[in-house]
């Protein structure tokens, strides 16, 4: 940017146009890191320009997805720790995107901001550009916009979209059936689900700070551990095994997700004693007092995503999901009975 692109009365106003372009030089390296074949473009043009490569595919078909992290932010306010957002960001559009066996391609971010401190916005987009390197896609462009007035001056709301792409006979189409197979994935916490109710109960401006035994760690990190983001191991698993269904679990919890994955009447039972269950739901519920039924319909509870394969896959399907770092469990079974049973929780 040349030394003409500056405004006395536009920085009087509250927006530092410098400050931008300061922001977008500290971010380069960071978005290289992401850099994929398809990348046509580099940073500063007006839109992100990608070439997919859709040798071998008979009906290339584009998904999209996008998301927020929501009020996690404030957490990372709280803390002034801005460089695991971006990674929540990127997780909450690709896993949705996978859900249906498609490939990340490339991302594009959007930061609001009250003030442009780029330090702080670098901080946000190495998360993104982390986000973008677990999952494979190409971070492409994205917007920061100063505004001041309508946010406070040390906070942003972080925002993402995802395009990725499948070929359309080895889209997972919810095939589910009787008897099929119920496989679960770990989640890595809360994820970016729940955060209004997660605030609630720790309403103490100091109880970030507070270690319990069982975390190992202070609530304020636990609480920030990002989503995980699980697409190299699952179009991995998919090279190896028919996906029946994808379900990931985000807000609404197993009651409202699982269903989502499933074919009109059929169901799901769940044994929560399959489940690895992270140790920040029961300090949840115990310190907030709240009922299992709402813990299962607002938390992922442990299950960050779930996979139904045929029973006879179980195995192959199993060693597959190892093999690429992610180890999974049979958590339950597709039944014929719609709805969500949940063994083991008293509702």
């Amino acid at each position: 940017m040349t030394s003409q692109s500056y405004s006395e009365s536009y920085a009087a106003a509250g927006v530092d146009i410098t400050a931008g372009y300061r922001a977008v030089e500290l971010m380069k390296n960071h978005v290289a890191r992401t850099r994929t074949p398809g990348v046509l473009s580099g940073l500063g043009g007006f839109g992100g320009m990608f070439a997919p490569d859709v040798a071998g595919m008979s009906k290339p078909i584009l998904v999209s997805g996008t998301d927020g992290v929501g009020t996690k932010l404030k957490l990372a306010f709280a803390l002034d720790r801005h460089d695991t957002v971006g990674i929540d960001c990127v997780a909450m559009c690709v896993n949705d995107i996978v859900c249906v066996g498609a490939r990340p391609l490339f991302f594009l971010d959007y930061i609001a901001c009250g003030k442009n401190v780029p330090e702080r916005i670098e901080q946000i987009v190495s998360g993104i550009a982390e986000g973008c390197v677990q999952s494979g896609a190409a971070l492409i462009g994205g917007e920061t916009a100063e505004m001041p007035g309508f946010y406070p001056e040390d906070e942003y709301d972080l925002a993402g979209f995802a395009v990725g792409m499948v070929d359309e006979e080895k889209m997972v189409v919810g095939d589910a059936a009787p008897g099929d197979v119920v496989l679960g994935l770990s989640s890595s916490g809360v994820h970016s689900n729940g955060f209004s109710l997660v605030r609630k109960v720790f309403a103490q401006p100091d109880s970030l700070a507070t270690i319990y035994p069982e975390l190992g760690q202070s609530l304020g990190e636990a609480l920030l551990t990002p989503t995980k983001i699980y697409v190299k191991p699952v179009l991995a698993l998919a090279e190896v095994v028919a996906i029946k269904a994808i379900s990931h679990i985000t807000g609404g919890g197993l009651f409202e997700n699982l269903p989502r994955a499933l074919p009109a009447g059929l169901g799901m039972r769940i044994d929560t004693a399959a489940i690895a269950r992270p140790p920040i739901f029961d300090l949840l519920a115990r310190e907030g007092n709240i009922p299992a039924r709402d813990m299962y319909n607002t938390f992922n509870m442990g299950l960050g995503m779930v996979i139904v394969v045929a029973p006879d896959d179980v195995d192959a399907a199993l060693a597959a999901l190892a093999a690429a770092g992610e180890p999974a469990t049979v958590v339950g079974v597709v039944t014929e009975t719609e709805g969500i049973e949940l063994e083991g929780v008293q509702l």
